[in-house]
């Protein structure tokens, strides 16, 4: 094997004949005197398991084809850049962390889990791990000149600073405000905030169709949940309440979004210096990943 296969990083291109070198194999391995040798049994089956896969320490990007991949454990849907040489290290695990468990805990509850019927106990998730941590980790995607992530993670950290604020028992007094004011005024304006919150997730949906299916997946359940929510709140039962089946439906939704997050928040750590295996996050068919992957196959063939 080459000397550069110690440098392997975390990529998601694959395996090619223009890339081949940088895991130490090629279709044909050239010799000392220039003539070229068929690949071994071992070199063969290394290079099939990087066009399989796509990703992980056995994949290389192909930078003719492009440069920039996407990366479910990256907030960059649709570009991938390369760690070593950064100052700051990938902030999009700790965004999704901080996000995945403020929502697993009010979607936990917003299912009715252990008979809680107040969400109040979010408050302090909501301002220091999934409003302020966040949005630190946006700022610094924000750094490293990613526009996407440093749009979506300060957002959802400001989303949970503000639902922090909604539930604070008397502190702002927002909730008995709208509740004297009668009308189920409350209900029916933290739903147009959940709407608005929905419409800015599709936003971002679309910006992941390129991307990875577990990147696309966190933001098609996180959308669903929102609109889930925001019906519910906005349609409440007779009692003034929001509607409790569909809040439990937003709530399982929800909890996907937030376990799918976990789930790419450990893509973005695990890698060859911490883990034995890669996190799978498969690439849609028609993105470069997928197009490029596809090709090689084919070479390989």
């Amino acid at each position: 094997m080459s000397d550069s296969h110690t440098a392997l990083e975390k990529d998601v291109g694959v395996a090619s004949e223009s890339t081949a070198n940088g895991i130490g194999i090629s279709p044909t391995n050239n010799t000392n005197n220039g003539t070229a040798s068929p690949m071994t049994t071992e070199e063969h089956e290394v290079a099939r398991a990087a066009a399989r896969f796509g990703y992980g320490p056995l994949a290389q990007v192909k930078t003719s084809d492009a440069p920039l991949r996407p990366f479910g454990g990256e907030f960059q849907p649709g570009l991938y850049k390369s760690v070593e040489n950064r100052k700051f290290a990938n902030p999009a695990p700790l965004g999704l962390s901080a996000f995945a468990l403020t929502t697993f805990v009010l979607s936990c509850i917003n299912m009715g889990a252990r008979n809680i019927s107040e969400p109040n106990i979010v408050v302090a998730l909501a301002f220091g791990y999934g409003g302020l941590v966040q949005l630190l980790a946006g700022m610094w995607e924000m750094a490293i000149g990613n526009t996407f992530g440093a749009t979506a993670l300060s957002s959802y950290g400001g989303f949970w600073l503000a639902v922090g604020i909604v539930l604070t028992p008397g502190g702002f007094e927002i909730v008995s405000t709208l509740e004297d004011a009668g009308g189920n005024m409350f209900v029916h304006s933290f739903g147009l905030m959940l709407m608005g919150w929905f419409i800015f997730t599709t936003i971002l949906l679309f910006c992941t169709l390129k991307s990875t299916v577990a990147f696309f997946t966190l933001f098609f359940t996180l959308d669903l949940a929102f609109l889930l929510l925001g019906i519910g709140y906005l349609n409440p039962n007779s009692a003034g309440s929001p509607n409790p089946p569909v809040i439990k439906a937003g709530g399982f939704f929800g909890l996907l979004a937030a376990f799918l997050a976990w789930y790419n928040a450990l893509a973005g750590i695990a890698d060859t210096s911490n883990s034995f295996f890669i996190i799978p996050v498969a690439h849609f068919p028609w993105s470069p990943t997928g197009i490029s992957r596809r090709k090689s196959e084919r070479e390989m063939a």
